[in-house]
């Protein structure tokens, strides 16, 4: 029997990057003569920054210089060395976990090469790591999802994944996996679960002990755990 493949969202499920993130995006808009709050770009959680930038240019109507998008790594790395912490529970939980798992994220492979090493994460996942930068469509399209569990060797049904973002929920369900709606990170808000539920989340957890009664309860963990 196939050993079920955990794959974890990096930003608001791993690491509570999301504000984080929010900020940054205000700075760089802000230092190039655009005005923009955190809420708008928490709208766009769970997507690439290329899709964020545009979905900031329809709410708002400001189009970002295409010339200076690198001014948003810059203002990020610098937030998450100094401030970015992973999520509540997080550590224990994957102390305690055995068995296929990886991330899958929207963010580009420097910036999640970063949240893993600045919080002491990345030695749980090793070369496991995956970008929508890999594939065609990012989040929520199933395209970053499928493309992990290919190279795991994993089936799509014996694969779990652990989003806080619609969009990425939205991704699981299209991908034929099982959704596990996460609402741990600080940027939790009103709705949030009601958001997860209503784009197909087969559960909502608000912390890890939670994720980890929901994966036994539907067999995940125990395969997860398994030795060999």
């Amino acid at each position: 029997m196939q050993r079920p493949l955990i794959i974890f969202d990096c930003d608001g499920v791993l690491v509570d990057s999301e504000p984080l993130a929010a900020i940054a995006f205000e700075r760089v808009y802000r230092k190039h003569g655009m005005t923009i709050t955190t809420d708008i770009v928490g709208q766009c959680i769970g997507m690439k920054q290329a899709d964020i930038i545009t979905r900031i240019h329809e709410l708002t109507g400001h189009a970002f210089p295409e010339h200076a998008t690198g001014d948003f790594w810059v203002e990020t790395q610098a937030l998450f060395a100094e401030d970015l912490e992973p999520t509540r529970g997080i550590l224990p939980f994957l102390q305690s976990l055995r068995g296929p798992r990886c991330v899958a994220s929207s963010s580009s492979m420097k910036r999640i090469a970063l949240s893993l090493e600045v919080t002491g994460l990345a030695s749980f996942f090793g070369e496991e790591v995956f970008s929508t930068a890999m594939v065609k469509h990012g989040k929520p399209a199933p395209d970053i999802f499928l493309f992990a569990a290919e190279r795991l060797g994993s089936e799509p049904s014996s694969s779990v994944v652990i989003e806080d973002s619609p969009f990425g929920v939205q991704g699981a369900v299209a991908a034929g996996m099982t959704a596990i709606g996460f609402t741990g990170g600080s940027h939790t808000y009103s709705g949030h679960a009601e958001k997860l539920t209503q784009a197909g989340a087969h559960a909502i957890c608000t912390d890890w002990p939670g994720v980890e009664r929901e994966l036994a309860r539907r067999g995940f963990i125990a395969g997860a755990h398994a030795e060999g």
